[in-house]
């Protein structure tokens, strides 16, 4: 499998306490956050990371685990496995780190990362993103990128059934 061999190459999947001492040996880089689910992975995405990864020198991305996601999509989620995902993510230069998380939201590790920035879709409003009061709490913000309509994995698994 010629991803998988990729993603041995460079490895970004790393624990909170590796991540922690790298973006501390790292002076003066902003770090932004984003996370999610990316069970299918598509443009939406794709344009988003990469959006989000001009407005920041290193880019964590939290990664939903399969429990997670069955927890917040339901049991017939995920459709790739975490593993699956994983080696996709970080095929994208645009990502700089990658994080599993087995809560419901990111806070602890955003809590635990103090990033500079926290992205998230404009579908949102920045006072409902998860993290935007700590974030502002040591003088960072929330960045609200745009948000493709009709580009979601729940879409894409619904024409997938109607068309099968």
């Amino acid at each position: 499998n010629e991803l998988l061999k990729l993603n041995s190459k460079v490895n970004k999947v790393m624990s909170l306490s590796k991540i922690k001492r790298k973006i501390k040996s790292l002076k003066n880089k902003k770090i932004g956050f984003t996370n999610g689910c990316f069970d299918l992975i598509h443009s939406g995405h794709v344009n988003y990371l990469s959006a989000a990864k001009e407005s920041c020198d290193i880019l964590i991305l939290g990664v939903n685990s399969d429990s997670s996601v069955k927890k917040i999509k339901g049991v017939k989620r995920p459709i790739i496995s975490q593993d699956d995902r994983l080696a996709i993510l970080s095929a994208f230069f645009f990502i700089d780190f990658l994080i599993i998380f087995d809560e419901l939201t990111p806070l602890k590790l955003i809590k635990s990362l103090r990033p500079d920035i926290i992205f998230k879709g404009a579908d949102y409003k920045s006072e409902e993103v998860v993290g935007n009061k700590e974030v502002s709490s040591w003088g960072g913000e929330v960045k609200l990128l745009n948000y493709v309509n009709g580009k979601s994995t729940t879409n894409l698994i619904e024409r997938i059934k109607n068309e099968a």
